[in-house]
């Protein structure tokens, strides 16, 4: 009988599984696996790789960055998605048949995912692009709340419908800071009105309808809280949980990042971001670190999140090559157009 996942994330060194990292992967502790580029070489590999770690423990999720344009870990025989701010200038021409075509990305990209065996991609971005955060920047749909509800609603309805589950990302928002929390402690210094007003609306708009998953920032909202999000009850309970409603699973960001030092080691980095709320931990590209966090996760009574088993992806056939093939049209058109 397949156990639910358990709640520590890590990564592989290359484009097999190792017997060092088949131990690991198997002990019951560990609940998923992120996939880098560095653990791609073609689909047929890529889905050979996904069927081994499930043959290995078959509870494990597996997940990866892939939400376009600099943030897509597997590219040649993948559609090119483009960077999520290429669509707003199209949509403030055309709406209707914007929301469509992002729609479609969405189906797109999670269907070439699901097809390899892929449970999940780390997205959407939910950030706000304030031209503040070169880390964020045209990751992010827009600088208007409103318009990256609706564009970032399109692109999950259409992950949906291909059979992918949602994470929104970086709560409660990260494209105010100048720094970089993959090596630096960012601290935004606005009060929590002005969050409220901007960062938080996505979040809170698509809380109750549609987002499966939320992955904090390591960003420290002073005014607010000394904490950054992902070790915060403050924000993972009182706001994400109780205020906006959300019943769906906490990802901490990694824990290897400079972000997340502010918390001490990474026995206690894990210790409260799982007391904060995070259902799942992640530790990438550290393989001492994620040994670490996993020796110290088996000497305490864990609980095992019962919402992990629902980001399980469940692929719907993909019948529609034409859609499939117009789609990748004009994603490529779009990409000429922004980039040309």
């Amino acid at each position: 009988m397949e156990q639910n996942p358990g709640p520590l994330m890590l990564d592989l060194a290359g484009e097999t599984v190792t017997q060092a990292e088949r131990v690991l992967l198997k002990h019951p502790v560990c609940g998923g696996v992120i996939l880098f580029s560095r653990n791609y070489r073609d689909r047929d590999q890529l889905t050979a790789l996904t069927r081994d770690i499930r043959d290995t423990n078959p509870s494990l999720l597996i997940a990866v960055d892939h939400e376009g344009g600099r943030v897509q870990r597997f590219r040649e025989g993948f559609s090119a998605i483009p960077a999520m701010a290429s669509f707003e200038a199209r949509f403030l021409k055309s709406p209707v048949e914007t929301l469509k075509l992002i729609e479609d990305t969405g189906w797109l990209l999670a269907s070439e995912l699901l097809a390899c065996g892929i449970d999940f991609s780390f997205a959407p971005v939910l950030d706000l692009d304030f031209k503040r955060s070169g880390v964020i920047g045209d990751r992010a749909f827009s600088a208007n709340p409103e318009r990256v509800v609706e564009l970032s609603g399109a692109l999950i309805k259409g992950m949906h419908a291909a059979g992918m589950k949602s994470t929104g990302k970086h709560f409660p928002g990260h494209g105010w800071v100048t720094a970089d929390s993959h090596v630096d402690i960012p601290t935004d210094e606005r009060d929590l009105e002005s969050i409220r007003q901007q960062d938080l609306k996505p979040f809170a708009a698509l809380a109750r309808k549609g987002l499966d998953a939320v992955m904090p920032a390591h960003v420290v909202y002073e005014k607010i809280d000394a904490l950054p999000a992902g070790f915060s009850p403050y924000w993972l309970q009182t706001i994400l949980r109780r205020e906006l409603g959300f019943d769906g699973v906490i990802f901490s960001d990694d824990l290897s990042m400079e972000g997340a030092s502010i918390a001490g080691g990474y026995r206690e980095r894990a210790e409260h971001a799982l007391a904060a709320g995070c259902d799942m931990v992640l530790v990438c590209n550290n393989p001492k670190a994620a040994r670490e966090v996993l020796e110290y996760l088996e000497t305490r009574d864990t609980p095992v999140s019962t919402r992990l088993p629902e980001l399980r992806g469940r692929l719907v056939p993909i019948k529609d090559l034409a859609r499939q093939q117009r789609t990748a049209a004009a994603l490529k058109s779009l990409g000429e157009v922004t980039h040309g």
